[in-house]
């Protein structure tokens, strides 16, 4: 029966500690076990995203999706157009679904969002 402070080694099952990550028996390193913050990465759906794709999916046609993400400009084209005749709204659902739509400030409206921090830096940090 094993303690809460041990395991079984991964290549020659003898117990061992469970911060060990090399066996004392064999000398395998053992794998580290998950990190919760790893495993779960604090992602949410986000509410842009749910938004766009509903309003797209809806009424893409007025281009009502395109003012939601301030794309005034777009969203006038395909109310004239009637949403390229439905061609248009597909590119954009498409785009919506595969996370490559982006709103008027350049900005990707992903369908997670992962909390910034202080810990955590952003890509155009560097």
């Amino acid at each position: 029966m094993l303690l809460e402070t041990e395991k079984y080694c991964k290549d020659c099952g003898k117990v061992i500690s469970k911060k060990a990550e090399i066996c004392p028996n064999c000398g395998v390193r053992q794998m580290a076990p998950p990190q919760q913050a790893f495993v779960d990465a604090g992602r949410k759906v986000n509410d842009q995203w749910i938004a766009t794709l509903a309003l797209c999916f809806f009424a893409g046609y007025l281009g009502i999706h395109n003012f939601y993400n301030r794309k005034v400009g777009y969203g006038i084209l395909q109310i004239l157009t009637l949403g390229g005749l439905g061609i248009w709204v597909l590119i954009d659902l498409i785009m919506i679904v595969t996370n490559n739509f982006k709103n008027n400030e350049g900005e990707v409206v992903a369908m997670y969002s992962i909390p910034q921090n202080e810990n955590t830096r952003s890509s155009n940090e560097y």
